[in-house]
């Protein structure tokens, strides 16, 4: 699995296939997408025209999607994966996740059914789940399985019913939600860490699951590319903050997938490994207070939703 790929969470159907394009040149061989994203479609068709082009061949490519919270009962899973294969004009993906420990409602038409502000809860055991996973990487529709968004109890449960234990943990992950005994809890059962939101998730706090602006996961997050400690690191090696804070978890055996639609900005994201930061440099990006800014209020009330604090 490379180091760093292309995240494409919130970007438009309409740049995301540009977006794909460019990373591919820019050297990314990682790109990553979700059912929920709605641009498996795009994403199919810009790798397509890779492969039509020369460019790269589908071996070279490393392509992550995710298990919708909507088909996480036995008979939904491999059913679906077939269903986003075709989406994505591909014979396999080399990675599967399941997309978060929560399950949601079949509504037609609505990929997070609420009401009362929280989400429609449907109730499904993750071995359940997790058995359907391993029929999609036993079938071959998938080279690799794994989870997202589970917490390290999660995690260790899923692992203690599993014939084949999950592969890869994706989370958000960054100076400000360092998430370091989750990683430990992954390293410990060989299942390799992804980070999303790598530079901080500054988008999040303008997001929601509802649209309302009370479901929003923070009022004012803090900046992480603003800390004085983050610029003064960029000046120093002579790079963006963006780039000091994928470097600092690149040295920790993370992979980042960090989200851009810009060209420019892609190719910088990717310029990473002509530098490292030292043991100091390094240390200090360790000690902000934790502020985890994704977490939320719709799911609380889930009866599976865990306060754990990893």
């Amino acid at each position: 699995m490379p180091i760093i790929g292309l995240g494409t969470w919130q970007s438009k159907p309409e740049e995301v296939k540009q977006a794909v394009l460019a990373a591919i040149d820019a050297g990314y061989r990682l790109i990553d997408t979700a059912y929920v994203y709605g641009n498996e479609t795009v994403i199919g068709e810009a790798l397509q025209e890779a492969f039509n082009a020369k460019k790269v061949k589908r071996e070279e490519m490393f392509i992550t999607t995710k298990l919708h919270l909507q088909f996480m009962h036995k008979e939904d899973v491999v059913p679906m994966l077939k269903k986003q294969l075709v989406l994505l004009k591909l014979d396999y993906v080399d990675l599967y996740l399941i997309h978060g420990p929560l399950p949601l409602k079949k509504v037609e038409g609505n990929l997070f059914p609420m009401e009362d502000g929280c989400v429609v809860a449907d109730q499904v055991d993750h071995a359940e789940t997790w058995k359907a996973m391993e029929d999609c990487f036993k079938l071959g529709l998938t080279k690799h399985i794994g989870l997202s968004n589970f917490t390290g109890k999660m995690v260790e449960n899923v692992c203690k019913k599993a014939t084949v234990k999950p592969h890869n943990l994706q989370s958000e992950c960054h100076a400000y939600w360092p998430q370091f005994e989750l990683q430990e809890t992954c390293k410990k059962h060989g299942i390799s860490f992804t980070s999303y939101g790598p530079i901080g998730s500054p988008g999040l706090a303008n997001f929601s699951f509802s649209g309302k602006p009370e479901d929003r996961a923070v009022e004012k997050p803090k900046i992480l590319l603003e800390e004085e400690l983050v610029q003064k690191l960029a000046k120093k090696h002579n790079k963006t903050p963006a780039q000091i804070l994928l470097r600092w978890l690149i040295q920790r055996d993370i992979c980042v997938i960090p989200k851009s639609v810009n060209p420019e900005r892609i190719k910088e994201n990717f310029n990473v490994f002509d530098f490292k930061l030292d043991d100091a440099d390094f240390k200090s990006l360790c000690g902000f207070p934790p502020q985890k800014l994704f977490n939320a209020p719709i799911f609380k009330k889930h009866p599976q939703y865990s306060s754990d604090p990893y």
